[in-house]
Parts: C-alpha cells; structure tokens; sequence
C-alpha cells in the first residue's frame, strides 16, 4: 500500500487529493511538509480528514521547500525516506501579481529542491508533479501535452516560473517514474461547491457582483477564448486514478475539463444566475484591465488585472493522451454550466467572508 508524501497541504488540491487517496484505500498514511505558518491549520483540517476515514493517518512535519532538504531534519529523513513511494508536489505560489523573485524561489528553487529529496528515496514507485496549463504563456492554437516548447512570451512570472519548475521535472523522466499533471483552471467541488479562495472563475461571480447594483452589467470576455475549467474533486479523481497506472509514468497530461466554452458565454450564463439578467454592450477588455490597475478599484471589485488575459486567450489544450488513459474508467467529469448553480450558491453563501478574498 505505501506511503504517499506530500507537499502543498493544507492547500485546496492536495487536501481533496489525500480525501481521494483514503476513500479509495489507496494508502492509510500520508506524511506532509507543512510551512511553520501553516502548521495550526495543517493540524486542525488533518485531524478532520482522519475522522471520516478509520484507520487513516496525516502525518505532519514542519518543513520549507524552499530550503535543502525540503527544511527537514536528518533524523526525520533516515526514518521517512526508506517508508515513502509515492510523492506529490503541489507546493508553488498560486498568484498572477506574485513577483519574479518570490515566484522563482518558491516556483523553481524548491521543485529543485523537491527533486533533490525525490532522487535519494529507495522505494519510489511514481512522482506525481503538478505543473500547470499556463505554462503555454501566450502560445495561440493547439498545445498538446508532450510539447514542452518555450512560448514567445509569458503573461506573468507564474506561468513563467512553472515553465522553469516542469523543464526540471521533464529532465528527470529518464531517471525517475514521473507523471506531470497540467490542470486547467480550477473550480471548487462539483457537488457541494465548496472553494478554498474566490478567485479564478470566481473572479467573474466577483464581477458580476460588483455590476449587480449598476443599470447595466457590461459583457466581459471574448466568444473565441475557450476556459478549460474543472473541478477540484474531478482532478483528484483522475489524478489519484494516473499514479495507480504503470503506463502513466513518463506522460505529461492536460486535466482541462470535458467542455470548454467561451469567455463570453461564461459570463453570460454566471450574470443569469446570479441577477437574472442579461448582459447588455461590451467592456473592453484593455479597458478593464488598465481599470482593475487601480488599486482603490481592484479592491472594490475584488479581480486581479492579470485575470483579464485569460478572458482573451488563443490557446488550445489537447487532452488526447490523458482520455486515452482514463478511458478504462468510471470518471466522469462534470460539466461547468451544470455545476454553475452549485458554485454560486457557495459563493452567495460565504462572499461576505473576508477570508476567501485574494
């Protein structure tokens, strides 16, 4: 059975992964490296997890991939390395704004780090690396999910710097079984809507709230940007799926969503829920981000301006090897305007919460 290491908790994804892991008995024990900042809330949402399942076990140790040995002691080492064979990494900045300094230390260093630590354990049996379908940058047409190919440009240092971390990663796959994970952008829980911070998608839901007041809500988002959008729950599903399959080492795979639909269309349907209108005339979207530059005005309407180039993409994210491999199984993803009406209704519930801002 083995024990599955992972980095990025107490974050949204790898919680809903080491939920996946015990509900299908994949493991019962799970060690994590948790920043010291994180450890009250890491103890606290592990001893929660470990109540739903019977005899599972989240083990925590305070740590910092950003250091050697991922900020472990050697005592900890020697007893953990020769128990681990399955390893996650999730750990990075999640942030458009973030600045090229911190994302490259986080992004970049401690994935070097992380693969440092992967190399020396003596029972690995898959590496599992999450890196991200914004490492394509400003590539336009189809990308697919063996091309690692440097992009003319990058919209910020996160796409940058998860470009730099998955090269790392991708130069290992002779040595090690590596499986590397490019999720689109990631919604909350399919079925009960719950999300960890509003942002992504839920930057439209805060548009549209900030509009809800005015005598229009003005149309944002082109009708030729596709959002490959999924579920947390359906990327844990499927991921926990790939590390269980030998043929998946090696790969690299797009988990973008079964089917993507336009910015516009998007907007539009969120606007109908959420207020029952319709969307009437357009705002530009070079407009809306020189607006949303404003700090006074980011804050009121709580969108980062980095959001506005996502509503504007060419990109298109072929998932042929990762439905080849998942085709023998029983998941099924949902589809974003059924699971719509579910979000909102977490968002209405809990948008007066200062916590789930960016």
């Amino acid at each position: 059975m083995g024990i599955h290491f992972l980095t990025g908790f107490p974050g949204f994804v790898a919680t809903e992964l080491i939920h996946q892991l015990f509900k299908e008995g994949i493991t019962k024990q799970v060690f994590a490296v948790v920043l010291p900042s994180d450890l009250a809330k890491a103890k606290s949402k592990g001893t929660l997890i470990e109540g739903q399942y019977e005899g599972c076990q989240i083990v925590l140790f305070e740590g910092d991939i950003t250091l050697p040995n991922l900020g472990l002691a050697d005592e900890e080492l020697a007893i953990i390395n020769p128990k681990i064979t399955f390893v996650w990494h999730l750990a990075a900045i999640y942030d458009f704004a973030v600045s090229r300094e911190v994302a490259w230390k986080v992004n970049v260093h401690g994935t070097a780090n992380v693969n440092d630590f992967v190399c020396r354990l003596e029972k690995l049996e898959r590496y599992m690396y999450f890196s991200s379908a914004c490492i394509a940058g400003k590539r336009k047409g189809a990308i697919l999910e063996m091309e690692l190919i440097r992009p003319i440009a990058f919209h910020n240092y996160y796409e940058e710097t998860k470009f730099e971390a998955e090269l790392l990663v991708d130069d290992l796959k002779l040595e090690l079984p590596i499986t590397i994970i490019r999720p689109g952008i990631i919604y909350g829980h399919s079925k009960t809507g719950v999300t960890q911070k509003f942002d992504g998608i839920y930057f439209l839901f805060n548009a549209v709230e900030y509009f809800k007041g005015k005598i229009v809500i003005p149309q944002l988002g082109s009708k030729h940007t596709l959002l490959q959008m999924v579920s947390v729950d359906y990327i844990a599903e499927a991921s926990v799926r790939l590390c269980m399959l030998p043929e998946a080492a090696g790969e690299t795979l797009h988990i973008t969503g079964s089917q993507p639909y336009t910015a516009a269309h998007i907007y539009q349907e969120i606007a109908k829920i959420m207020t029952g209108k319709k969307t009437f005339g357009i705002l530009s979207l070079g407009i809306a981000k020189a607006m949303l530059e404003q700090p006074s005005i980011r804050k009121l309407v709580h969108v980062t301006s980095q959001t506005i180039d996502y509503l504007d993409y060419e990109g298109k994210f072929d998932t042929k090897d990762f439905d080849k491999l998942i085709a023998s199984s029983e998941i099924t993803c949902c589809d974003l305007m059924e699971t719509l009406p579910v979000l909102i209704k977490f968002y209405e519930e809990n948008k007066h919460l200062k916590s789930y801002y960016v």
